[in-house]
């Protein structure tokens, strides 16, 4: 087992379970809902970045605190307000409000990449997947309009967000080789 399957096994095994208690535990701290999503989406992003797992000893208060922290860092770019749009203000629509180009672009990639890892789950199991991930629906809720246990609905939600943590790291593992493979044959030229 790779680095990086081993810390999808580590996320499905010791944080997605606590995911319901930190989304109530946030919502309890008066985060409004869209800002929870947003939360819970960075800490998963962060996760995913991790090098190595060894001095985490207590998963839950890591996912917690990284929450936490995430919380009061919306709260305090929520206070500032933005010189860009002051400046914005001040010219009257005369700049762009369109994105970059390359923003553009590369939001494109990762849509494609999210889209090949969903496709590689059963149809039950990307359901699953998009009712709570992208709408937000509990997993009562999707149990009772998919017909099956919420265990089931839990069980699949793990598994699916560990095979799409794999495949967009093992995707990142093989950009990262080419990029190195190729740099090594244009100096060998």
């Amino acid at each position: 087992m790779t680095e990086r399957e081993a810390l999808a096994e580590w996320v499905g095994r010791e944080i997605l379970p606590h995911e319901r208690d930190l989304r109530g535990w946030l919502r309890r701290r008066l985060v409004p809902s869209v800002d929870v999503e947003d939360i819970v989406q960075e800490c998963y992003c962060r996760l995913a970045q991790l090098r190595s797992i060894d001095d985490i000893a207590s998963p839950r208060a890591y996912f917690f605190t990284m929450a936490r922290n995430l919380a009061h860092r919306q709260r305090r770019h929520a206070r500032v307000v933005r010189i860009e749009s002051i400046s914005a203000a001040e010219t009257d629509g005369l700049a762009s409000d369109s994105p970059l180009q390359d923003r553009v672009a590369a939001a494109r990639q990762e849509v494609d990449r999210v889209q090949r890892a969903l496709a590689t789950l059963s149809d039950r199991a990307r359901r699953i997947f998009v009712m709570r991930r992208v709408e937000g629906l509990s997993q009562k809720e999707i149990a009772a309009a998919l017909g099956v246990t919420e265990m089931v609905v839990e069980n699949d939600a793990s598994r699916s967000l560990r095979a799409i943590l794999r495949q967009l790291t093992d995707e990142d593992a093989d950009m990262a080789d080419s990029a190195r493979t190729g740099g090594d044959r244009a100096r060998a030229r």
